[in-house]
């Protein structure tokens, strides 16, 4: 490892940035240098708006991912080597505003049960009935699953925050067969060798496998279970601030998107083109039909 990417490093962690920022930031200083063939701190401004339009123009690299690399450059020349002669005041790139996809109720069951791995289908339905994101499905310990209160504690999810979900009564009775077949030690859902948890990688394998066996083709990854999970709880009626404390979202704004996605809500709405056709052409009693006099 370079010193300049030790001494980078360094000053995030002072910070306490999480292990998926440094990452982050990491890669985006490194595909920099790559591009330009140079170390980092020999590069000026014009490389660097270069190289942005390259990820954005050539590989066609979304305004998150961009806005991900400049918060990384940023830091890296602002805090790292404290270099001011680059000025990124380049304004972030609009986020596109996409609506979480959703399976119905019925394809979820047909996904979380489809694998014939008594593990695999529990990790499934763990996700699914807690709402769960799959950094903290993986870092579940048997500790955390507290039957006398019917709660799932989630230590140090996103934004390094606890919080508490709900245990589902079929989850549970699933949860006891699986440690009586498994016998996990510490952690919930261990790796091969019992001392790690199960990756994320393996954890997103196990579902791909489990959508395709289903018969699904809607969706990308597992968190659209914990997209499920959300969309069917308004779908049966619980207010959003609820749900919002189950998700652990540090926004209400974010959980409100699922307004527009859940479908039980949605179907109930008609469209004003139904109402032309229930209409009925009625003729109004003070006009005289009657010809007879005529």
């Amino acid at each position: 490892m370079s010193p300049l990417r030790q001494k980078m490093i360094r000053a995030m962690q002072l910070r306490e940035f999480s292990p998926k920022t440094q990452e982050a930031y990491v890669a985006a200083v490194s595909g920099l240098a790559k591009y330009c063939n140079k170390s980092p701190d020999k590069i000026v401004q014009e490389e660097i708006e270069n190289y942005l339009l390259h990820l954005r123009q050539d590989l066609k690299r979304s305004p998150s991912t961009c806005n991900v690399v400049i918060s990384g450059f940023r830091f890296f020349y602002e805090h790292t080597i404290k270099n001011e002669s680059v000025k990124l005041r380049l304004p972030p790139r609009k986020k596109t505003k996409r609506l979480p996809e959703v399976l119905s109720r019925e394809n979820v069951n047909r996904v979380i049960t489809s694998p014939a791995n008594i593990k695999h289908r529990v990790i499934l339905m763990t996700a699914y009935s807690a709402g769960l994101r799959v950094s903290e499905l993986v870092g579940l310990r048997q500790k955390h699953i507290d039957s006398s209160r019917m709660v799932i504690r989630v230590e140090q999810g996103k934004g390094k925050k606890d919080r508490y979900t709900i245990l589902s009564q079929r989850l549970l009775k699933e949860l006891r067969v699986y440690y009586k077949a498994c016998r996990p030690e510490n952690w919930l859902f261990p790796a091969k060798n019992s001392v790690r948890h199960i990756s994320i990688s393996s954890v997103q394998r196990i579902y791909y496998k489990a959508k395709k066996k289903a018969g699904i083709t809607k969706g990308k990854g597992i968190h659209m279970l914990r997209h499920c999970f959300a969309s069917h709880l308004l779908e049966a009626g619980y207010d959003v601030r609820r749900i919002q404390i189950l998700m652990g979202h540090r926004s209400l704004s974010t959980t409100m998107a699922y307004l527009h996605v859940f479908g039980k809500g949605l179907g109930m709405v008609k469209s004003p083109f139904d109402f032309v056709d229930e209409e009925k052409q009625t003729t109004s009693p003070w006009e005289d039909t009657d010809d007879t006099d005529k």
